[in-house]
């Protein structure tokens, strides 16, 4: 098992109750771009915050992760089809898949043997589309105390794909094999109480390896700052994540530059 499987196998529950879930007109979007609504495939679905998106404007929806309890988890995926499998490794026809997206989790396998996978399985005009967001924004004085766990209190104990979480992607874009497209800006937004905050933070996998190092829960050590800023617990404060993404079609052949370019 490897490690991105191991931490997000932990406590899958409470990752599927309180990651936050993506903005609908995302959804729509995508549907606009895909050459056919035929058949989308969710990589890395998780607990399915990107699968259920896609539902609804797909024929069939496939959401695939190589956590079986991860899968497990959520509710409403009566229409998807959902399988164990590693992203690099799809047990799919070449050829067939319309859209493919990889939501919250490119990191982990951004490798040429993926990507060559995602190739094989799309059509040859199939949409492909990762996306990631990063630190989440509510006033000055709790970010920063979200800012400092993140990078002061957690620092070292996140695994490696983080950093391209934190660079927007910006490093892997480089590497990826085909021509890429711009979408428009989107963005995660919530209303959300203290606790759903703290249920959050508790779903890091920084989070999770400090408490099997430590014993102990490092949200804890901030909660009483963060309720004292908050006010009363249950006010519902704004919160927001830009989203970062990489967008193609893996099927399009690079345009000579011309060479005043």
């Amino acid at each position: 098992m490897s490690d991105s499987v191991r931490l997000f196998s932990i406590d899958s529950g409470q990752y599927a109750q309180f990651r936050p879930t993506y903005p609908a007109s995302l959804f729509t979007w995508l549907a606009e771009k895909a050459p056919r609504h035929t058949l989308a495939l969710d990589v890395a679905a998780g607990s399915g915050q990107a699968t259920l998106g896609l539902v609804p404007r797909f024929d069939t929806v496939l959401a695939c992760d190589a956590s079986v309890t991860q899968l497990q988890e959520a509710s409403g995926w009566a229409t998807a089809k959902r399988f164990a499998a590693n992203a690099e490794r799809l047990p799919l026809t070449s050829g067939t898949v319309d859209l493919l997206v990889v939501a919250q989790a490119l990191h982990w396998f951004a490798t040429p043997v993926f990507f060559a996978e995602a190739r094989r399985v799309l059509t040859a005009d199939g949409l492909f589309c990762a996306w990631c967001y990063g630190l989440l924004r509510l006033t000055p004085r709790i970010d920063a105390i979200i800012d400092h766990l993140h990078g002061t209190t957690l620092r070292g104990y996140w695994p490696d794909g983080r950093a391209s979480v934190d660079a927007g992607y910006r490093d892997i874009r480089p590497s990826v094999p085909f021509p890429l497209i711009e979408p428009p800006a989107f963005f995660i937004e919530a209303h959300w109480r203290l606790d759903q905050l703290l249920g959050y933070l508790r779903t890091w996998s920084a989070v999770r390896q400090w408490q099997q190092i430590h014993g102990e829960d490092p949200i804890e050590a901030i909660a009483a700052s963060l309720q004292h800023l908050w006010g009363n617990p249950e006010r519902e404060l704004d919160v927001r994540w830009p989203l970062h993404f990489i967008t193609g079609y893996p099927g399009a052949q690079e345009t000579p530059c011309p060479t005043n370019c």
